[in-house]
């Protein structure tokens, strides 16, 4: 299944961004690594994403990906727990693939997006 998303995101914290524009390669994570693919959301998912697996996380961002760049390695898949197809990432998230890194304030009800770091 393809989607029609202009972007794709990555929720990182500051020092994950950090790493990404040192190494040029986005960190992966335990459970990327035991699912075979880097974790994205949609601009629509990547809120509670955040609200449901980086609560307390203070310095939280997203990287914003455009889609077409790496359409070929993204696949949506469907995530019965959240009854949402996601995009999975088959291959690395490198730094030239994300256009910007925008900030998500901890509001104590949730996460929204902040201005553009």
């Amino acid at each position: 299944m393809n989607e029609h998303h202009a972007f794709v995101y990555r929720l990182a914290t500051r020092a994950e961004w950090a790493a990404t524009r040192e190494t040029g390669v986005a960190p992966t994570r335990e459970i990327d690594e035991r699912d075979g693919y880097i974790h994205l959301s949609t601009r629509e998912q990547v809120i509670e994403t955040a609200n449901l697996h980086f609560a307390g996380v203070a310095d939280l961002l997203a990287l914003e990906a455009p889609l077409q760049p790496i359409a070929d390695k993204v696949k949506f898949e469907l995530a019965p727990k959240r009854g949402q197809h996601f995009p999975h990432l088959y291959g690395e998230l490198r730094r030239e693939y994300v256009a910007r890194a925008l900030p998500l304030i901890d509001t104590g009800a949730g996460f929204r997006f902040g201005d553009e770091a």
